[in-house]
């Protein structure tokens, strides 16, 4: 434990304050200003069978978004087949007629990077960026499953789908609070509603969809008149027209889907719900339904959500959490859909206050705020984040945020892909008087009350035994998005069998284009990385810059040589306690001054740790970069740790052991780093950074701010700057502000790495957590590596093994077993000793032959089944390939700028890659593989329902060890 330092601390936090005087009164950048700068030109046209396209020229970077949204969605889908538009999303990755395989396959050569596919209640959308060399790659694929896809679907693929989606549904139930979205659907909709069900839909509905449903869906529903394109990049009008032509032409236009218009669901009276679950303190709901996105009054109801429980400082914010200290989180919402949206809001009651009253307390704030609405100065704020966050938005093409999202959104819900325009424009005219009369109108409709209180589930109804292992398919999702299960309703009815049965014209394709060839990639520029400039401030702080202009923002990192790893032994938590303080107040502007002075700039301060750095970073409008940076030198320099403030976040903290210790993610990375690195190393700390609640509990202000004496002081600092400025004009800005930062009297202290690591053990540790719907398995080791060191060829190897969509590993428990939704394993990179981990939630009654697989795997990997010339040629030219889209935002930018600082890499490190990747070989990858890499000396860490599993465990011939799950709230 670090000793307390206060008259020191004092004194040089008083030289700080004076030394910066913070010029936060300059005026920020007017919202209309911020407005006129969010354009996103475009040219549409429309091919004879109906397929709508929108092109977007951006020539920043050589590379095209390639985005396709159809019509359709879980509204569409009848009684009894619900979950059947993401179902059938997850078939559309499984190979059509003249693409067989795997969809990810094709992307990867073609060097693909922000690629998914993801299904909602108003539609289902197709994505990916390519280099503009892969262009009439990526539209052969999106043309040859729109018009070539029945012949591709097989009941082995659709089988095999089956299990992979109820293992997404068991992967989302599994969560706290995972439950309730199927409850608050039931208590706002009815089930004849085209919203009354969710996205993902019910096992029972799952497994029983058939060959032909499947088939019905897709000519019902995939036809080009029922679809839009966007291709948004280094393209124009003149370019794409011939290859949206060539690729799409020859489709026939599907039936006409009809258009659904059902009335927005009213409840007669108030509703209230209670339900128990696993979770750390009781959360308290409030749903309304309210009107659809294209509904004038949403707007307005979006900005009151927002200033209600959006903002750092909104209302329920400054009184629950921080004024009365009932609650320790907060959040509203407007969840925007087609026919009608969801007003939600909810509250995080503090451990130990009396429910019955915050939930009174809570409808008193909604009542007052419903009646007399927000102030000015609120409705400014959200318009000034808005605006900014639209603004930096622009600077990516695809995605899931970028232009050419925005453009199909407007397109396919609004008729009008500028529809972005006409919501900037009625946000900055936004006025107290409208959000007032639309919360009045629609607010004071009956509400849905659903209190989530600890305790224990019900049994989960889990109506499908989940894959057996017998089918098998060639298509895989990320495994990293849940596209089904969201916190919002969806939707289906009867209404939507007469849209289906609306139209039936011909899905037979017309002979056109040669599809027998797949259109490989061209060449690809090498990756011109932008250039990196270096100064020094007057005190020794280092400064890289990269200048970047597409969006006038600025990005500042100010990273220093401390993270979770420099957490005292006898005090782990205290970085996450310190950097949370950060965020609630200086010695000149407490909490909610803070928070509303970001606002105002449309600016973004967040601090956050690994295990190696504490990153304090800044996003900023650059006419307002001199006062953001105002703020963000306050907030490192001059912090208050106030001690009203530091109860507040330390409750807040606790709540998060109390949620991870209901989690099976958290239980996992909580307790598998000290088995790994044993506690007396640096790393063998609880991976999320929330520290030991005992030691939580006693920290003190002085020790809080001696720590922050200790590793946030100017010797172990550096600045990352990227944006829409130059070095020359951004020094002396940085100068005036940390340039002048003296040190402190302190010891240098520095992390010692001299503990020795335990010996990999081959052993099990089944952490029981009954009634889990799914097993979580997160296994490991320590290799004899350093993050410093060139572990290229050791992370390619592991893209074949573990560690891509198409590696080993997942596509055999997702695809061929169906026993998961997404299991990798990875290289983890800290700056010292790395580990090899693996991730991989499964059915629980696969769960001992789920680990067997993965050993399969690992020793064949090793053994006489290495990297295959077909994996090596993939992956070697797929890595090269998405150089071109790797840095296209300025956030990349800095994230690889902050590595490259890390390891000790040289500034232009990015652009050696193609070349290494191109001089790869697979004895070069077998041999980095062979040498790191020993499954018999892995830790794995299992959690899950003991009495199910523990028998299966048995069969692998390895020591087990049964912990009991820490209890968390609602245990016994």
């Amino acid at each position: 434990m670090l000793k307390p330092l206060r008259s020191l601390i004092a004194v040089s936090s008083l030289a700080m304050a004076v030394a910066l005087a913070p010029a936060h009164a300059q005026q920020p950048a007017p919202v209309a200003e911020l407005v006129k700068t969010v354009n996103i030109p475009y040219e549409q046209f429309t091919l004879a069978n109906g397929l709508t396209v929108i092109v977007h020229e951006d020539r920043k970077a050589p590379i095209v978004a390639v985005s396709i949204w159809y019509d359709v969605g879980s509204k569409h889908e009848p009684k009894g087949k619900t979950g059947y538009a993401h179902l059938f999303e997850h078939i559309m990755f499984n190979g059509s007629e003249n693409a067989e395989g795997d969809y990810f396959e094709y992307l990867k050569k073609l060097g693909a990077t922000d690629f998914n596919g993801t299904t909602w209640f108003d539609r289902t959308n197709y994505f990916q960026t390519v280099p503009k060399a892969g262009l009439e790659g990526a539209l052969f694929l999106e043309s040859d499953r729109m018009g070539h896809l029945l012949n591709g679907i097989t009941q082995e693929k659709l089988t095999n789908q089956i299990g992979v989606v109820q293992n997404e549904k068991r992967q989302g139930d599994n969560q706290p609070y995972g439950l309730v979205e199927y409850k608050q659907i039931e208590m706002l909709t009815p089930p004849e509603h085209p919203y009354g069900h969710s996205t993902i839909g019910s096992m029972a509905d799952l497994q029983a969809a058939s060959l032909d449903d499947m088939k019905k869906w897709f000519t019902d529903h995939y036809g080009p008149n029922n679809a839009i394109l966007v291709l948004a990049g280094d393209i124009d009008v003149k370019e794409a027209r011939p290859l949206v032509e060539k690729y799409f032409g020859d489709i026939a236009r599907g039936p006409e889907v009809a258009k659904l218009n059902p009335p927005l669901p009213t409840l007669d009276a108030v509703k209230v719900a209670e339900m128990k679950d696993k979770v750390p303190t009781a959360r308290l709901y409030r749903f309304w339904t309210v009107p659809g996105l294209n509904d004038p009054d949403y707007a307005a109801l979006d900005v009151a959500a927002t200033v209600l429980g959006g903002l750092a400082s909104s209302r329920l914010d400054n009184i629950l959490v921080r004024e009365e200290q009932t609650a320790v989180a907060v959040t509203a919402m407007a969840q925007p859909f087609v026919h009608g949206s969801v007003f939600e809001a909810y509250v995080d009651v503090k451990p130990g206050a009396d429910i019955d009253a915050v939930s009174q307390r809570f409808d008193a704030i909604l009542a007052d705020f419903i009646k007399n609405g927000p102030t000015a100065d609120e409705v400014q704020r959200v318009a000034t984040r808005e605006a900014a966050g639209r603004i930096t938005g622009l600077e990516q093409v695809g995605g899931f945020t970028g232009k050419a999202v925005t453009l199909a959104e407007g397109a396919l819900y609004s008729d009008d892909p500028a529809f972005y325009k006409k919501q900037l424009e009625m946000l900055a005219a936004m006025t107290p008087q409208k959000v007032t009369a639309a919360m009045n109108k629609w607010l004071t409709r009956p509400v849905a009350k659903l209190h989530v209180l600890p305790g224990e589930r019900d049994a989960y109804e889990d109506d499908a035994g989940g894959s057996t292992g017998n089918a098998s398919g060639a298509a895989m999702r990320s495994p990293f998005a849940r596209s089904g299960v969201l916190a919002a309703p969806a939707f289906y009815s009867s209404l939507a069998s007469d849209a289906i049965a609306a139209g039936a014209a011909s899905k037979t394709p017309l002979a056109a284009v040669d599809r027998s060839t797949f259109p490989e990639a061209g060449a690809v520029p090498d990756l011109d990385f932008p250039d990196v400039e270096e100064a020094t401030l007057s005190n020794g702080i280092k400064v890289r810059f990269a200048r970047r202009t597409a969006v006038p923002v600025v990005r500042v990192a100010v990273n220093f040589d401390a993270g979770y790893a420099s957490d005292p032994k006898d005090a782990l938590g205290t970085n996450s306690l310190m950097i949370a303080l950060l965020k609630e107040g200086t010695q000149t502007l407490n909490s909610v001054q803070l928070a509303e002075a970001q606002e105002r700039l449309g600016t973004n301060i967040n601090a956050s740790s690994d295990l190696d750095r504490t990153i304090v970073s800044m996003s900023a409008m650059k006419p307002n970069l001199g006062a953001s940076l105002d703020l963000l030198a306050d907030v490192i320099r001059n912090p208050a740790f106030d001690a009203k403030e530091l109860e507040r976040v330390r409750v807040q903290q606790l709540t998060r052991i109390q949620a991870e210790l209901s989690q099976p993610q958290g239980i996992a990375l909580r307790n598998l780093p000290p088995m790994l690195y044993g506690a007396n190393h640096p790393y063998g700390v609880p991976l999320t950074g929330t520290g030991d609640p005992a030691a939580v509990t006693t920290l003190t202000r002085d020790q809080i701010a001696a720590y922050h004496g200790q590793w946030m002081r100017p010797e172990r600092a550096s600045i990352f700057v990227v944006g829409d400025t130059t070095l020359k004009d951004m020094l002396p800005m940085l100068e005036a502000r940390f340039g002048k930062w003296p040190s402190n009297r302190m010891a240098l202290q520095q992390k010692d790495f001299s503990a020795a690591i335990p010996e990999g053990q081959g052993r099990i540790i089944l952490v029981d957590r009954p009634n889990s719907p799914q097993s979580l398995i997160l296994a490991g080791q320590v290799l004899k590596a350093k993050g410093t060191d060139n572990l290229l060829a050791l992370e390619t190897a592991n893209d074949i093994l573990g560690g891509d969509f198409l590696s080993r590993i997942n596509m055999d428990l997702r695809e061929t077993k169906g026993w998961s939704y997404g299991s990798r394993s990875l290289i983890q990179r800290p700056k010292n000793d790395v580990p090899f981990l693996i991730f991989a939630p499964v059915q629980t009654n696969q769960t001992g032959p789920s680990v067997a697989a993965i050993i399969e795997q690992m020793n064949g990997f090793i053994g006489d089944m290495g990297v295959t010339p077909e994996e090596l040629d993939r992956t070697v030219k797929g890595n090269s390939l998405e150089l071109a889209g790797t840095y296209e935002r300025s956030a990349s930018v800095l994230t690889q700028m902050q590595a490259d600082a890390l390891y000790g890499r040289p500034t232009n490190y990015a652009e050696s890659l193609a070349a290494q990747y191109r001089e790869m070989d697979a004895d070069q990858l077998n041999g980095a593989m062979r040498e790191a890499l020993n499954p018999k000396t892995l830790t794995w860490l299992i959690v899950g329902d003991a009495a199910k599993i523990e028998e299966q465990l048995k069969a692998l011939n390895m020591p087990i060890e049964v912990r009991r799950a820490a209890p968390a709230a609602g245990d016994d």
